[in-house]
């Protein structure tokens, strides 16, 4: 028999509903996803750290779970918030159910809400804290849930040691810093023939030289990029070093090194349907994106970079092309695991430029 638990978000809206997975207190910043598949990649995706996550589409948990599939080791997210977890999952990988991956994993979730309506909240009133519980309303101390703040994000996820992941032909040499990487990053590398060394987050430009890298890769994370003041500061350097090529906080990261400034959105852009326009080409694709915060495109300076994808929704920044310096980045996710591939062919690109760039070295 389920326990009833609620949602208690920072304005005092109550939501009553049934725990599923761990049976525990969490608070965390809510936020949600509109993405209809990829609920493992969503799970395992470490930029929800600090985060209670909402599934827009109500049955989430049918093809069970499937390891293969994850974007990472851990669960990213502190509480997870679906109308219908599905109990019997249906699929010839399937390894178990969520809601005994969810215990296993020591992640609080919560059922039987309208997801929906609390979207819609979310959606008029901006990202708010709430906390998950057992106990009556009445009795949480709402003080606790407003106060709440993620901190040390990046530093909690990245990896402690550099670890080598190998390709089959060797062809380059990527410096992957590990701000809370997804997987699938690394993936896309590998099989385009890079050998990559996914290093700690606040690796100096001395530590990364010794690699003798063809490219820089800077992965996703989680949290308030400008939080990060040591590896602002380190990318500075990180970047004279060879091509770069950044992703969501990685693209935000790269930003800030150059001077740009960063905002926080109301609610961010979380899901598999982020309509981005290519400024030169007018070209739109269709993205896969996971972030609350994105850079402020009139701080770009013009003799430094260009503006080169725009959200057409909200019109934000979706990715820069740099004059000064070997690099580009995106705000979107072109590994995009579980889907669109539409933008994939970037790492073709960031490719070309490390090609480029040792032809030009010989």
């Amino acid at each position: 028999m389920l326990t009833t638990a609620y949602l208690i978000l920072e304005n005092g809206t109550v939501f009553e509903g049934k725990y599923f997975g761990d049976r525990g207190e969490v608070i965390g910043e809510v936020v949600f996803t509109t993405a209809m598949t990829g609920y493992l990649e969503t799970l395992t995706d470490q930029s929800y750290y600090g985060q209670i996550v909402i599934q827009t589409f109500p049955l989430i948990g049918n093809y069970g779970i499937i390891s293969e599939d994850f974007e990472s080791s851990f669960i990213g997210a502190k509480g997870y918030i679906v109308k219908h977890p599905c109990q019997e999952p249906s699929n010839f990988r399937s390894e178990g159910s969520l809601d005994a991956f969810l215990k296993k994993k020591g992640i609080t979730g919560l059922c039987g809400i309208d997801t929906r309506a609390l979207t819609k909240i979310i959606r008029n009133h901006g990202v708010m804290n709430g906390i998950i519980t057992s106990k009556k309303p009445s009795d949480v101390n709402l003080e606790n849930v407003i106060n709440y703040k993620i901190c040390n994000a990046v530093q909690s996820v990245s990896t402690k040691e550099p670890q080598l992941f190998k390709s089959d032909s060797h062809k380059y040499t990527v410096a992957l810093l590990d701000y809370g990487i997804k997987n699938n990053i690394r993936r896309e590398l590998v099989r385009r023939g890079c050998d990559v060394f996914a290093v700690p987050c606040e690796s100096n430009a001395k530590e990364i030289a010794q690699l003798n890298p063809d490219g820089i890769m800077l992965s996703n994370g989680p949290g308030d990029p400008s939080d990060n003041t040591v590896i602002i500061e380190n990318l500075k350097e990180i970047t004279k070093l060879a091509p770069t090529f950044g992703i969501c906080l990685g693209h935000q990261l790269l930003a800030l090194a150059n001077g740009f400034n960063t905002k926080k959105l109301k609610y961010g852009h979380r899901g598999a349907n982020q309509p981005v326009k290519d400024m030169q080409s007018g070209r739109v694709y269709i993205s896969s994106q996971n972030h609350g915060y994105a850079v402020e495109s009139e701080s770009i300076d013009t003799k430094k970079a260009e503006e080169w994808f725009v959200n057409v929704n909200d019109k934000t920044c979706e990715g820069i092309r740099y004059k000064n310096i070997p690099a580009f980045s995106v705000q979107f996710h072109p590994e995009a695991c579980g889907g669109p591939k539409d933008t994939s062919f970037l790492f073709d690109k960031f490719i070309k430029m490390m090609e480029d760039y040792k032809n030009a070295a010989r």
